[in-house]
């Protein structure tokens, strides 16, 4: 390699981790990730965006019958460090996803998506689907201003996940071998 090609490259580096940067500067949501080890191996960990109501009625945010991304910029992202099951229901490789939703009336239809790394639901394709399951909505004791998702150790093999936003909130479990 010359010493041109390696300037380019190192200069070119530089530039994406500039912007990388900036974009996270602009973001109007703060990010998070929760995280729950129960024990060997068996690693539950969720990073997502999240919006705020700001006055805006949950389904502006969230639009009943539609996909939603479950939180704001990139898809929240789900990492699971052996294999798991969703709501009972739905088997989980060990590997990271992508989780949305879709809010209807009196439950929440949880997406599991193979595309780990996507923006929103713009590229969402339901081919790429892992599976689906159902979970009850609930309303909440008081108004959740800032969407929130939530990992409670319930046993040594099986944690409780809940999102919440507005007056709403969704658990179901995850639970692994």
């Amino acid at each position: 390699m010359t010493r041109r090609t390696v300037l380019s490259v190192c200069i070119a580096s530089a530039a994406a981790s500039v912007s990388a940067l900036q974009a996270q500067r602009k973001r109007i949501s703060p990010h998070e990730t929760v995280s729950l080890d129960l024990g060997g191996g068996k690693t539950i960990s969720i990073t997502y965006g999240r919006p705020s109501l700001k006055g805006r009625p949950l389904d502006q945010l969230a639009p009943p019958g539609q996909v939603w991304r479950l939180g704001a910029d990139e898809a929240t992202k789900l990492t699971v460090g052996t294999n798991a099951t969703l709501g009972g229901k739905l088997p989980i490789p060990a590997g990271s996803y992508s989780l949305f939703a879709i809010p209807q009336q009196g439950k929440w239809t949880l997406i599991v998506n193979k595309v780990a790394d996507q923006w929103g639901a713009f590229s969402y394709d339901q081919a790429q689907d892992l599976g689906r399951i159902d979970a009850p909505a609930q309303k909440t004791a008081a108004p959740v201003e800032e969407f929130t998702i939530a990992l409670d150790k319930q046993s040594s093999n099986t944690a409780k996940l809940t999102l919440s936003l507005g007056d709403q909130s969704v658990s179901t479990t995850i639970k692994m071998p």
